[in-house]
């Protein structure tokens, strides 16, 4: 952990209402481990419920249940991708965190973690630390990336799959989407330079043909005026500061079905809008 608390709580001073601290898994009193989710069963079907309950209660009418396991593998998942993403883009390592080293408290938005250990690049100092593994180059510290949240999200996705009613493809994309906006999302928080930095970053890391991840990370420049036709922007596009949105945006490769819910509010980048819903800051965390 020594290697990681710093960006952990870079990620905190940013983002409140996240807190990363050190410890074994828990269950009960509010608490959720991974593991738990993992297995299926009565831990993913209650973990539904809550959401479902919540949402009920916000909107006035119990979403389909569909729809309340999708927002509910969101209410994990975006957090959860930040463990690996976060330490990664700050510091280039990356925590190996499978499921039985995370747990959840939702009300208070508190994560446990116990990593069994790092990869890192070499000459970085943690290089040193037990449990530390270096590769040599910034690609295959990707892959390590890539396959430490496979590793992670992969028997998450399995458990919540008969609930979700959505195929394997369909699944990899939310999780790229999840890994994408949960980066993208924190960055634009850091500052203008850093949330440029993180698009080329995911860019590099998602490009398209890394499976299990279905996609790419898929930054393009939103058209403002004529047809909605992306094209391809570069790292360093700059923020349009007179419509505070940065210049540019993604449309997401899954949709959230909030819309079922809320059918006048659409999340930022949802593949069933065009136009302007397209042109916001990374929303997706709210």
């Amino acid at each position: 952990m020594p290697a990681l608390t710093s960006s952990y709580a870079r990620l905190t001073a940013v983002h409140p209402a996240l807190r990363v601290i050190t410890g074994p898994a828990r269950s009960g009193a509010g608490w959720t481990a991974a593991h738990d989710l993992a297995a299926g069963g009565a831990a993913v079907a209650g973990f539904v419920a809550r959401e479902a309950g919540r949402l009920a209660t916000e909107h006035g009418r119990p979403p389909r249940p569909e729809v309340a396991a999708t927002l509910a593998l969101h209410r994990y998942l975006w957090p959860a991708c930040l463990l690996f993403t976060v330490p990664w883009f700050l510091r280039r390592r990356v925590p190996l965190l499978p499921v039985d080293a995370v747990s959840l408290h939702r009300a208070s938005g508190t994560m446990t973690v116990r990593p069994r250990g790092i990869v890192c690049l070499p000459g970085d100092s943690a290089a040193r630390l037990p449990g530390a593994r270096v590769v040599p180059t910034q690609e295959a510290l990707r892959g390590e990336l890539r396959a430490a949240l496979a590793e992670h999200v992969s028997p998450l996705l399995a458990a919540f799959r008969p609930m979700l009613r959505r195929g394997p493809h369909a699944l990899w994309g939310m999780a790229t989407d999840e890994v994408t906006e949960g980066l993208w999302y924190v960055a634009t928080l850091l500052g203008e330079a850093e949330e440029r930095r993180a698009r080329a970053d995911l860019a590099a890391l998602l490009p398209g043909g890394t499976p299990p991840f279905a996609g790419a990370a898929g930054f393009h420049r939103p058209p403002r005026t004529g047809p909605d036709v992306p094209s391809v922007i570069p790292p360093a596009a700059e923020v349009d500061d007179r419509e505070h949105r940065p210049a540019c945006s993604r449309t997401r490769l899954t949709c959230c079905l909030f819309y079922t819910l809320s059918p006048d509010d659409s999340c930022s980048g949802c593949p069933r809008t065009c136009g302007p819903a397209r042109n916001r800051r990374p929303a997706y965390a709210a």
